[in-house]
């Protein structure tokens, strides 16, 4: 098993790319702390093995601060938790930006900053943060805010990698495209024709098809484990060719 013995700490990790990767890195034999906000959503973890749920509200400093106490020395962080906002910058309001930052960007840095001090007694660590490809990798239409935090996430990435990189700790991120989760979901039903706005985003995807959160999951396991152990700094891009 290639992650034997690790211990993880997954957020946002109900539904989507986080539960993937909870039960991808689980099966790799990693202890994974998975949390979230959604207590319910978290119910489904019961009985599975190597995985712990907690309830945590990474908007919350002191709630990430209390949780990380309780925990075991990390080995590896996977900032899954984010927000996607529609509109350009037009229809973009500062209440829309700053809770994005908030979200997006502010709770990784609260994260990390509370995991960091383990990992540099332990002399070893892997921070996987989810970025975009919509972000400095890509413009994408109707995606302003979102597509502004996720550059700063590449940003928080490599600025992290740079001031730990001869400390034994690694900063990576992982950019999806258009992942079928049920947070799209949500967005793709809210539009007056959920079949027309499923349609473009299928249409923006190269391969002709949406991505599954399985699909995304085996790069957050190669970033954990020690196979990743050169790479630092980096994104890595799993879109279905939107990047070509």
């Amino acid at each position: 098993m290639r992650l034997k013995g690790k211990t993880v700490l997954v957020t946002a990790a109900g539904q989507g790319i986080g539960r993937a990767s909870v039960l991808a890195l689980a099966a790799e034999g990693a202890h994974v702390w998975a949390t979230d906000v959604n207590e319910q959503l978290l119910s489904a973890y019961a009985g599975v093995a190597n995985v712990t749920a907690l309830k945590l509200d990474v908007l919350d400093k002191a709630a990430i601060g209390a949780v990380v106490a309780q925990l075991p020395t990390l080995d590896v962080l996977f900032n899954c938790a984010g927000v996607v906002h529609n509109g350009t910058i037009e229809q973009a309001g500062d209440d829309d930006l700053d809770f994005a930052f908030r979200l997006n960007v502010r709770a990784q840095m609260w994260t990390i900053q509370a995991v960091l001090p383990g990992m540099l007694a332990a002399g070893r660590g892997s921070i996987i943060n989810m970025a975009s490809v919509c972000s400095s990798i890509k413009g994408l239409p109707n995606r302003f805010v979102y597509g502004t935090t996720k550059a700063a996430v590449l940003g928080l990435t490599k600025s992290v990698a740079a001031d730990y990189v001869a400390r034994g700790i690694r900063c990576n991120a992982v950019c999806p495209g258009t992942v079928d989760t049920p947070s799209l979901g949500d967005r793709i039903n809210a539009n007056a024709d959920p079949e027309a706005a499923r349609k473009a985003f299928v249409a923006r995807q190269p391969m002709g098809r949406l991505a599954q959160a399985e699909e995304i999951a085996p790069v957050v396991v190669f970033l954990a484990s020690d196979e990743s152990i050169f790479a630092t700094g980096q994104y890595f891009t799993v879109d279905g060719g939107i990047t070509i």
